[in-house]
């Protein structure tokens, strides 16, 4: 979760936090978390020191303490020892010094520490590098108040000189404290990935190297071994040279490595928000021998509303310890990484004479709910490299109910498109799931038993004919139809279905909805010399509705033999030292113009460039800038990857894809814009090339003027483009010299609402459950088409159809003009409906409209499940929108605005 909103919420709007990172600061005996944030005024920048009682959510979850300005008296260096160096897979030991004084701090290890590290980096050498003087920092002072005079600096720094002995004591009294928590996080020094000793931020420059030296002793060095390769892959800032050696290393894997054998237990338990209440032995401790790793999946491990809001929950640690008392004991292990959004939990535990072998280990989530926002639904994931292989384990929970078999379909397409890894190098785009050696997907899948009732399904249980039940499986059926999990591979299934019991026996469920029988927890994997050894639920385990379950992989693990991989090296290095300066690169492009048909709101479209490598030399490629513009490309346009690496004789596809969203619209719908747009694809010591991108884009109601709408009595397509671009202009002006009365609302609107009123005033968790985008097209198409004459879809899909309407109005129902009055009635019920009738009328029109509406939902709470707190929280952010940055305080001031609109007898 990017904790950064809560800072953000913290801070004038004049500041903004870049970055926020979670870490331990070492004072005297003891370590305690802060939050630290990468603050920026103007152009000058501050780390902001917080403490935090919980995962930070909102600004009530913080408290700022200190503030450390990053002027010419400020460093950052790594601490850690050299033998903590030679370990891969670690935190990240830092000594923050500012003046004469010092405080070390600990990083997770990650990708999201060292870019955190290395923008503070940047910040430094721009103050280095600026011609305007020291900066003053005289912003900082605003907040001196909030730290009540006192802060961790202030507390636990020392000056240098008398802190380098206590630093020491330290550290040997953090080393020993670790070995007892015998965890990979705690036990290992530093990543020699980020910021070493020898890239250090330091005020005085005779103690600094520059990077790109450390990276040339790097790549021209004789004596390279197995253990720093991982370096010399991960190195930041590739220049040409370095990505030479990287992919050429790469198409040579094969000359310096060879596969062993390695077992991954994969466990997934769906508890519903129950505690431990047995032993997890018979599921963790099921193999004669103890496995090498440890995939643990939870879901639902909290169903309270608290976990759902703030994302915090006891029974973390509850499940935790219970995993960790469960693992073999005939080994020892170490745990490397546990993520968790909501209920859905991931926990990755290694035997501790492997964990000097991992590294790499990132961890993300993604949620799935209404407007892809909720994370009640949704995964997260861990990737790691283990010796030489990318490994990727993926934990879901996906949409519920029998019939939502495509609403999974969705979430498991959404998971694949939008969890991605941040990679060390920043300017490299982020690893999706399926960039791994080997993907190991886990969790309750949801999927069903159709088409056979309760009996039928219960009277295959009892014969044990699994496979006659397996062709009913709506996950099977789905995966033989390639509509998800193409190139995964799920082991014959033969044990009976996993849910749904009564809790605390093996009886089916007795309730009155009495569901049918199914495989909802499930395990799957895709990759390259993988065995499974077994499969199977745990009926002993009694404590949740769902029964665990386990398989155990053996998976072929690339290992680098060092003399090999060292004399492939050193051969590497020799050819190139012959090609360089001797050749100019060139590629030859598939094609140079590049046209989209029929674009619509909030449709992907993508094209295929192809560029070949047609020289004598590996070349390096990039998108750039034309002149005066801020971007390579117009902002409804994207090129995956913008920047890439091409071996002679090689080639590369780049994916031109065309979106556009609530920003691009308004100026596409009227006609202001159009879809054209020249790439410049630039060679580094080559020549550019141009691109045509083009398109013809279909207006849609989606992202035009509430005015505008209301001036067109015809669907938004059935009208001219000179029509729509003098009613842009016009609805700009306030125009009155148009004859023909407005419509009160855009039909649009009336449609959406008019159909919810009529089908969803009693639909359970209504705005609250996300549609299917399939069905949000299909609306959309309507809409905007008039075809056909009624909404398609079902309640949930126009439901979050009028929310994504709302969002993309480029003036909200409240224009931006009334916000600030808004604010200051909210509080006063008579002054907040004089503010209404001020509106121009067709705003005011829509928003009376809207909260008549929404009051008829309310008389019906008993059965859709709402209040008014949910729909004030949902509304309020709609219709009342800041032209600027709003805080938390701003926040809730528009949602007590709206509460008054929501209550009988309002008007």
């Amino acid at each position: 979760m990017d904790q950064s909103v809560a800072i953000q919420e913290t801070l004038q709007r004049e500041e903004n936090c870049l970055l926020a990172v979670q870490c331990d600061v070492f004072m005297e005996n003891i370590t305690e978390s802060r939050l630290l944030g990468l603050v920026q005024s103007t152009k000058e920048h501050a780390i902001f020191i917080y403490t935090h009682r919980r995962m930070a959510i909102t600004a009530e979850d913080v408290s700022l303490e200190d503030i450390v300005p990053i002027s010419l008296d400020f460093a950052v260096v790594e601490v850690s020892s050299p033998e903590d160096l030679a370990v891969v897979g670690a935190d990240t030991k830092v000594r923050v010094s500012y003046q004469e004084r010092a405080l070390e701090l600990r990083l997770p290890f990650g990708s999201h520490s060292r870019f955190f590290l290395s923008e503070v980096n940047r910040a430094w050498s721009d103050v280095r590098k600026s011609a305007t003087g020291a900066p003053r920092f005289d912003w900082i002072g605003k907040y001196s108040t909030a730290t009540g005079g006192r802060g961790v600096v202030k507390q636990a720094l020392a000056p240098i000189g008398a802190t380098l002995t206590k630093l020491s004591q330290q550290r040997k009294t953090a080393e020993k404290s670790s070995d007892k928590r015998g965890t990979l996080e705690k036990e290992k020094g530093a990543n020699p990935a980020t910021l070493t000793s020898k890239q250090a931020v330091s005020g005085q420059e005779s103690q600094v190297k520059s990077s790109r030296e450390d990276r040339d002793d790097l790549v021209r060095s004789s004596s390279h071994t197995a253990s720093n390769k991982a370096q010399i892959l991960a190195m930041p800032q590739f220049g040409l040279r370095d990505n030479l050696i990287k992919c050429e290393l790469l198409k040579r894997e094969d000359l310096y490595t060879y596969t062993e054998d390695f077992s991954f237990l994969l466990g997934t338990y769906n508890v519903n928000g129950q505690t431990p209440k047995e032993s997890l032995r018979p599921w963790l401790s099921c193999t004669a021998n103890p496995p090498d790793m440890y995939c643990v999946g939870f879901q639902e491990l909290d169903l309270s509303k608290e976990a759902f809001f703030f994302n915090d929950t006891p029974k973390e640690l509850e499940w935790t310890k219970a995993v960790a008392e469960a693992l073999h004991p005939d080994a020892k292990y170490a745990l490397v990484k546990l993520v968790r959004l909501v209920g859905i939990m991931l926990i990755f535990y290694i035997k501790k004479e492997h964990a000097e072998f991992i590294s790499d280990v990132e961890a993300e989530s993604v949620g799935t709910g209404i407007m892809g926002r909720m994370g009640n639904k949704g995964a997260v994931a861990v990737r790691f490299r283990f010796h030489n292989s990318d490994i990727c384990v993926v934990n879901s929970h996906l949409a519920a109910h029998v019939e939502e078999y495509e609403r999974r379909n969705q979430d498991y397409k959404d998971i694949c498109s939008r969890l991605q890894f941040r990679q060390l190098d920043p300017a490299q785009p982020p690893l999706t799931i399926m960039k791994h050696d080997v993907v190991v997907w886990i969790g309750d899948l949801n999927y069903r038993i159709t088409e056979l009732d309760v009996s039928n399904v219960k009277e295959l249980i009892s014969k044990k004919d699994f496979d006659a039940l397996r062709a009913y499986d709506q996950l099977k059926r789905q995966i033989d139809e390639e509509a998800v999990f193409v190139g995964f591979v799920e082991a014959p299934i033969d044990f009976q279905p996993t849910y749904k019991y009564d809790t605390g026996s093996d009886m089916w469920d007795t309730s009155e909805k009495c569901r049918v029988p199914a495989w909802c927890d499930r395990i799957l994997w895709r990759g390259k010399n993988i065995v499974q050894q077994q499969y199977q639920s745990h009926m002993t385990l009694k404590t949740s509705d769902h029964k665990p379950v386990s398989s155990l992989l053996v998976i072929g693990i690339k290992k680098v033999n060092a003399e090999a991989y060292k004399k492939t090296f050193e051969e590497i290095v020799r050819n190139i030292d012959k090609l360089e300066n001797e050749c100019i690169p060139s590629v030859t492009l598939s094609k140079r113009e590049f046209h989209f048909e029929d674009v619509k709101y909030m449709q992907h479209r993508s094209a295929t460039l192809s560029l070949s490598n047609d020289g004598q030399v590996p070349c390096q490629f990039e998108f750039i800038q034309k002149p005066n513009e801020p971007t390579f490309c117009k902002p409804w346009l994207t090129a995956n990857p913008p920047k890439g690496f091409i071996a002679q004789d090689g080639s590369v596809d780049i994916e031109l894809e065309v979106f556009v969203n609530r920003s691009t619209a308004p100026e596409l719908n009227c006609g202001k814009e159009q879809m054209e747009d020249i790439l410049v694809l630039h060679l580094e010591r080559g020549k550019d090339y141009f691109i045509s991108v083009s398109g013809n884009y279909l207006p849609s109601c989606y992202g035009s003027s509430i005015q505008s709408l209301c001036q067109l009595r015809e669907p938004i397509q059935d009208m001219p483009q000179e029509m729509l671009l003098h009613v842009g202009q016009n609805s700009e002006k306030d125009d009155e010299t148009n004859t023909e009365k407005p419509l009160d609302i855009p039909k649009e609107l009336w449609m959406m609402v008019d159909h919810l009123f009529r089908n969803a005033l009693n639909q359970e968790d209504i705005f609250q459950q996300p549609g299917l985008r399939i069905e949000f097209a299909e609306i959309r198409d309507c809409l905007d088409t008039g075809i056909p004459d009624s909404l398609p879809g079902s309640n949930h899909s126009a439901a979050e159809a009028l929310l994504l309407f709302l969002d993309a109005l480029p003036e909200p129902v409240v224009p931006y003009s009334f916000y600030q009055q808004c604010l200051q009635s909210c509080s006063n019920a008579s002054q907040c409906e004089k503010v209404i009738s001020m509106l121009p009328q067709c705003h005011k029109n829509v928003f009376n409209y809207l909260a008549a509406f929404l009051r008829e939902l309310l008389k019906n709470s008993a059965s859709n499940r709402l209040d008014v707190n949910i729909l004030a929280t949902i509304f309020a952010s709609l219709l009342l929108k800041s032209p600027t940055k709003q805080d938390l305080a701003e926040k809730r001031r528009t949602q007590e605005f709206f509460q008054h609109f929501l209550t009988q007898g309002s008007s």
